[in-house]
C-alpha cells in the first residue's frame, strides 16, 4: 500500500466505531479528508449522524460530501471525534497541527467522549518531537512571545528553532485569525512539563501537545490496520 492507501484503511476501520445517531467531531488533515469522504458514502447509504467539523477546510469538505453539520454551540458535547496526528507516542499523546486547526481541534476533541486517531505508521514514534510542534499565538506581542516560548524551553534543556508559519508568500493566519510559531525542538521528553510552560505564557493561544484525550489509535501499516492504545503497541 502507498501513503494514501494506508490512511484510507486507518479511515475505514476508524469507520467501523461509528453508530447511526451519534454527534461526530470530525477532523482536519489528510487522513481525516479519506475518512470524511467514506463517511459520506455511509451518509449516503442512510448512516444518521450530526457532524462538528474542527476547521472550515473540513466544513466546505463536508458541505461538498452532503455529511450533515452543526456547529459545536449547536452540539456542545459529542459522543465520538475522529481526527489524525503529526506524531503520536506509546501513551498516545499527540503532536497535532501541522495543517493549522490544532485550537479549533483540541477545543472539538475535548467536547467528545471518546477521541479516535487515525494514522499511518510512520507517525507512530517513541518520543514526540521529530515534528516541529504548532504553538498558536496572538499577533499581538509576537516578538514578546517568541521569547518566552524560548526561555521556557530552555528551562526544560529544549532547544531549536522557532519558525512563524507561511503561506504562499505571506504569515499563515488561522481560523481564528492567530499566528503558528512552529517549534524544532527535535525530541521533547517531558510533553506534560512542557504543555504547562507553554499554557503559562499569555501571547501562546494554544500548543499541538494532546495529552489524555486521545482513547485509540488506529494505525495503518502495509499488512493493514491496527490499534494502539496507551503504552501497548
Amino acid at each position: 500500500m502507498d501513503a494514501r492507501q494506508m490512511k484510507i484503511e486507518a479511515a475505514r476501520a476508524a469507520l467501523a466505531h461509528v453508530e447511526s445517531g451519534m454527534r461526530l467531531g470530525i477532523g482536519t488533515g489528510s487522513t481525516a479528508e479519506e475518512f470524511a469522504r467514506l463517511l459520506a458514502e455511509k451518509v449516503s447509504a442512510g448512516l444518521s449522524i450530526q457532524g462538528v467539523p474542527t476547521s472550515e477546510r473540513t466544513a466546505k469538505l463536508c458541505n461538498e460530501l452532503g455529511v450533515p453539520l452543526k456547529s459545536l454551540d449547536e452540539l456542545p458535547e459529542l459522543d465520538l471525534t475522529i481526527d489524525g496526528a503529526d506524531e503520536v507516542d506509546g501513551a498516545l499523546t499527540l503532536i497535532k497541527g501541522g495543517g493549522g486547526a490544532l485550537l479549533r481541534e483540541k477545543i472539538v476533541a475535548a467536547s467528545s467522549a471518546r477521541m479516535i486517531v487515525i494514522a499511518d505508521q510512520s507517525k507512530v514514534v517513541e518520543t514526540l518531537g521529530a515534528f516541529p510542534l504548532p504553538i498558536e499565538v496572538n499577533p499581538f506581542g509576537l516578538a514578546s512571545t517568541r521569547i518566552l516560548i524560548d526561555r521556557a524551553a530552555s528551562r526544560l534543556g529544549l532547544s531549536g528553532s522557532l519558525n512563524l508559519r507561511q503561506s504562499g508568500g505571506d504569515t499563515f493566519v488561522t481560523d481564528g485569525g492567530h499566528f503558528i510559531i512552529d517549534a524544532s525542538f527535535g525530541r521533547i521528553p517531558d510533553a506534560e512539563a512542557l504543555s504547562s510552560e507553554l499554557n503559562s505564557i499569555p501571547g501562546v493561544v494554544e500548543h499541538g501537545l494532546f495529552i489524555h484525550m486521545a482513547t485509540l489509535a488506529i494505525i495503518a501499516g502495509p499488512a493493514g490496520a491496527r490499534t494502539l492504545q496507551a503504552n501497548n503497541t
